[in-house]
């Protein structure tokens, strides 16, 4: 199943360092071949200062060949810059670690600096040294130390380009060590971070659209970031269906990364057993449906394919033969493989409840094939699913007979109305905070206009020259 690999996809969205996970379960998985997997392994642990484990993967590679000696050189320089780091970074932690420092700290960034500067000598260039130290910590693999000292440089920082760089590593550093409480509050750091800076909207057209595709790659970026944390938080699939289903991330999925819709079916499965999630799940995968087969010319896969054959085409035989096919997908992807019993159990539940929703009469014996089980499996999973299920009323099995008779009484009109319209509230309010924003940027470009107008105004009663050739062209 290479061709459904999705790992040279979403690397180039990563940093190099939480490629490394990646490309180690390839290594368990034998999709690709072995010494392709080291090969970019070691092609990637080049380009850190993890010395040792680069030196490991060449071996690997050319059991017989000599090491080059550029590793000792860059083991050497490695240590050098270290100590040096951490003794210009030490100094600045030796003050905040203070008790009467800490308790002198205040919420205003510039006025704990004028503090440290007063009482203590201590510059902005000594606290950029806790960036250089975290960010070298982080280069040699020691993604603990990292985590530290770029939480300790951000409280300090009124540099916000270096601040959201922090932030970065930081969320890199907690995915690493499997901090998932932190890396979750991080992501959700950046998240606001991006989103305020996307509404921000600078006045002028040329750069309203370099901010706007800035915006697009940081998403795009925090997007995959965020695939670890979702994947491992015990509340992170219910997170990844409000995230990825929110207009601004839904419009980055459709317009930079289709793959990701992978995710966010296999979320929309799994969010069936969710305890107390049944309105939210069934929403959540109505919405996906619409998604996945909007998108299907730009992205498809078995798990994808699944719902558009279940959901949209209704045709049973090819929804289990992309089920199967799927079975493989989750076992093999680094981020769904530990859901691969899950994901099964909830498809055949999808597979009998809109089975059983079209039929009134049904062979216990087909629906088990259905569901890719044996006749004796499958009668358990039935009897299982009636029991626990809202069909229990509606449903009687007759052993004699091996069917299930389904007795479903007509639905109420207003309740029709009540199904058809659930979703009607949050797209609206979505609409209106578009439409909110877009009068926001009209009135704004409406003074902008009027301005220009009277600057063109003044400029050509006192003629035609540079001045006015600069204010026709700011205007355009």
């Amino acid at each position: 199943m290479a061709e459904y690999d999705l790992t040279k996809t979403i690397i180039p969205y990563l940093d190099r360092h939480l490629a490394f996970p990646l490309l180690a379960h390839l290594v368990e998985t034998n999709i690709f071949p072995v010494e392709q997997v080291r090969a970019a392994q070691y092609e990637l642990a080049k380009g850190t200062n993890m010395v040792d484990y680069a030196v490991n993967l060449f071996e690997q590679l050319h059991p017989d060949g000599e090491v080059p000696a550029e590793f000792s050189a860059k083991r050497e320089k490695a240590l050098s810059t270290n100590e040096r780091l951490q003794q210009e970074a030490q100094a600045v932690l030796d003050v905040i670690e203070k008790p009467e420092v800490a308790q002198a700290m205040r919420q205003d960034k510039n006025q704990n600096l004028q503090f440290l500067k007063d009482s203590y000598g201590v510059t902005l260039e000594q606290i950029h040294a806790l960036y250089n130290f975290g960010q070298f910590q982080y280069s040699y693999g020691n993604y603990s130390g990292a985590a530290d000292y770029l939480y300790h440089f951000r409280v300090l920082s009124t540099d916000n380009e270096l601040n959201t760089s922090a932030s970065w590593g930081k969320l890199a550093s907690d995915i690493l060590t499997g901090k998932w409480d932190t890396a979750l509050e991080e992501l959700n750091t950046l998240r606001e971070t991006i989103d305020s800076r996307a509404a921000s909207t600078p006045l002028l057209p040329s750069s309203s659209h370099l901010e706007s595709r800035q915006s697009l790659y940081s998403r795009a970026w925090l997007t995959h970031w965020s695939l670890f944390v979702y994947f491992n938080h015990p509340s992170g699939r219910a997170l990844l269906l409000d995230t990825f289903l929110s207009p601004a991330y839904l419009n980055t999925i459709q317009t930079a990364c289709p793959w990701i819709l992978r995710y966010l079916a296999v979320a929309a499965v799994l969010a069936r057993s969710a305890a107390g999630a049944s309105a939210r799940a069934r929403y959540a995968l109505r919405e996906t449906v619409k998604i996945v087969q909007m998108e299907e010319y730009q992205y498809a896969d078995p798990v994808t394919r699944f719902l558009t054959e279940l959901y949209v085409q209704f045709d049973f035989e090819a929804a289990q033969r992309e089920l199967a096919q799927a079975d493989t997908v989750v076992t093999d992807d680094f981020f769904l493989s530990e859901f691969r019993d899950e994901f099964l159990d909830n498809a055949r539940y999808l597979i009998s409840e809109a089975y059983c929703r079209i039929h009134q009469r049904i062979d216990i014996s087909d629906l088990s094939a259905r569901l890719n089980l044996s006749p004796e499996e499958g009668e358990k999973w039935i009897v299982n699913l009636i029991r626990d299920t809202r069909m229990g009323a509606d449903a009687k099995i007759d052993l004699e007979k091996n069917v299930i008779e389904i007795n479903r009484p007509a639905l109420p009109i207003y309740q029709s109305v009540i199904e058809k319209t659930r979703g009607l509230s949050i797209r609206t309010q979505a609409m209106g905070a578009a439409m909110a924003r877009a009068v926001r940027n009209s009135k704004s470009r409406v003074v902008f206009h009027q301005a220009m107008f009277n600057w063109m105004f003044f400029v050509s009663i006192n003629g035609k020259g540079p001045a006015y050739e600069d204010v026709k062209y700011i205007s355009k």
